[in-house]
């Protein structure tokens, strides 16, 4: 395996938290957020009011700066995050995970906690060399951000639809 399972998990809820900002915006209101922590359950902490989701809406664009940044720069804004955060580590197992880090304190605010999970796994990226893994999707019309884990780095698409659309688009191209 590339990456720890927690790794994989908090890049994998950063990449979607910042791919909701794509048109259309799926993180306008608690149903919205309702689902994303169905799909990422975070421990601790969680105030599900207005205040909140607003706060989440608005660490989207800062995710995918560090997201896409190149490696150097990614230092850079896992550094910057490290120090936009309150520390209290420990070592916790939960909910079938094994033992992992969780870095800041569940009595935190939400959107800190997630900033601070995604800059360790970030981390984890950076150590390994594999920002590569991390791209903007390959449909012309689409901006989302693909996490590609696959073994052969093969994935180009942030969503089962952009590889659709692409898929039809290359069959009639193909018909033609």
């Amino acid at each position: 395996m590339l990456f720890t399972d927690d790794t994989v998990e908090a890049l994998r809820a950063a990449v979607h938290l910042a791919n909701t900002a794509e048109d259309p915006d799926t993180l306008a209101s608690r149903h919205d957020f309702d689902e994303f922590l169905a799909a990422f359950p975070y421990t601790g902490r969680i105030d599900h009011d207005a205040d909140e989701l607003s706060t989440l809406r608005s660490l989207r664009p800062r995710l995918r700066r560090m997201l896409l940044a190149p490696r150097d720069a990614m230092v850079e804004e896992i550094n910057d995050a490290l120090r936009d955060v309150t520390f209290d580590a420990h070592v916790v197992r939960h909910d079938g995970a094994d033992w992992h880090l969780h870095a800041v304190a569940d009595d935190r605010p939400l959107t800190e906690r997630i900033l601070a999970e995604t800059a360790m796994a970030l981390l984890d990226v950076v150590r390994a060399d594999e920002s590569s893994r991390l791209a903007v999707c390959a449909d012309a019309e689409c901006e989302g951000i693909v996490l590609d884990l696959s073994r052969n780095r093969s994935r180009r698409y942030c969503s089962t639809t952009c590889t659709n659309r692409n898929a039809v688009a290359a069959y009639r191209a193909r018909q033609r």
